[in-house]
């Protein structure tokens, strides 16, 4: 099983174009959808067949119902998540006109924030990923700390996707330190662009750091660096995009999917895996995020989809 542990949120879609209204004009319609990036992981992560749980905190306003059943739907188990009264988190979304996205959050005194260090996970979890603002907004930030070096303490292949939010960064200096203290628990590090360019690089593969890192590069596809040295790249798969959310988060559940289905979700197996590998592990997660950028809002594939 791989579990996704932070936050889940509604995104509020603009429907149209997404962009601001000029002055006099109406206010666009907004359109709920399921959203966060862990939560986005996990769906994404059902939807292509792998045992997957979500481990988190969710309202039990009619926001964190519908959730949860998105996730019952996709066949992710939720008996990790706990439950609170306090509100769902928004995020409201600003389409470009290039389909990507921007956000403002409505996080305060929201039910995900108050996330606390759960049980030993079940014997049968093999990699745990973390992300987003879950590892950002206190008090939750530090407990899925603490379970992200716990889990790794034990041997699990841990996936880290910062995913940066810099309107909920209260802190840039000490976020990009608390981010490095991260990297010696980390087996696979996904990046962006825009989060490379925010945290001032692209962290080394090897040493005390991550046994790969995984760059996502928009519309010129993915690129790994290994430990080793190896550096491969693959194209993105042309779509029309209808916006970019959730393809970040359906990335991190494609490279999950593929390696554990080559039984190589540890930091050693990552080692063995050779160019043609590689090329076919980021080719199947171009092709997966390629599909939920057709689609509007967070709306991963399904394996038949990929197929």
């Amino acid at each position: 099983m791989i579990v996704a542990a932070g936050e889940s949120l509604i995104d509020l879609v603009p429907l149209g174009e997404g962009k601001p209204p000029g002055e006099g004009e109406p206010l666009p319609a907004l359109l709920p959808r399921p959203g966060g990036g862990p939560y986005n992981t996990a769906l994404a992560l059902g939807r292509l067949g792998s045992p997957a749980a979500f481990c988190s905190r969710v309202s039990t306003d009619g926001f964190g119902t519908a959730l949860l059943a998105g996730l019952r739907a996709a066949g992710v188990d939720i008996s990790l998540v706990a439950r609170g009264p306090e509100p769902t988190t928004l995020a409201v979304a600003a389409i470009g006109g290039d389909g990507s996205a921007g956000y403002g959050f409505y996080a305060r005194g929201t039910a995900d924030r108050l996330f606390e260090l759960p049980p030993a996970l079940p014997d049968g979890v093999r990699a745990v990923a973390f992300g987003t603002c879950s590892l950002v907004l206190e008090p939750g930030a530090s407990a899925y700390e603490a379970l992200l070096r716990r889990e790794a303490g034990l041997g699990r292949f841990i996936l880290l996707d910062p995913n940066i939010r810099p309107g909920v960064i209260p802190d840039a200096d000490a976020h990009r330190e608390r981010f490095g203290g991260w990297l010696p628990d980390v087996s696979l590090l996904k990046l962006s662009e825009e989060d490379a360019r925010w945290l001032g690089g692209v962290p080394g593969a090897g040493g005390a750091g991550p046994a790969a890192v995984v760059l996502t590069r928009g519309g010129a596809g993915l690129t790994v660096r290994t430990r080793g040295g190896a550096e491969v790249s693959v194209p993105a798969v042309p779509v029309t995009v209808a916006d970019t959310i959730g393809a970040g988060d359906t990335v991190n559940a494609a490279l999950l999917h593929a390696l554990a289905a080559r039984d190589a979700l540890s930091a050693e197996a990552l080692d063995g895996l050779d160019e043609r590998s590689w090329r076919e592990i980021l080719g199947f997660a171009a092709r997966a995020a390629a599909i939920t950028c057709s689609r509007r809002g967070a709306e991963p594939p399904f394996a038949a989809e990929l197929a």
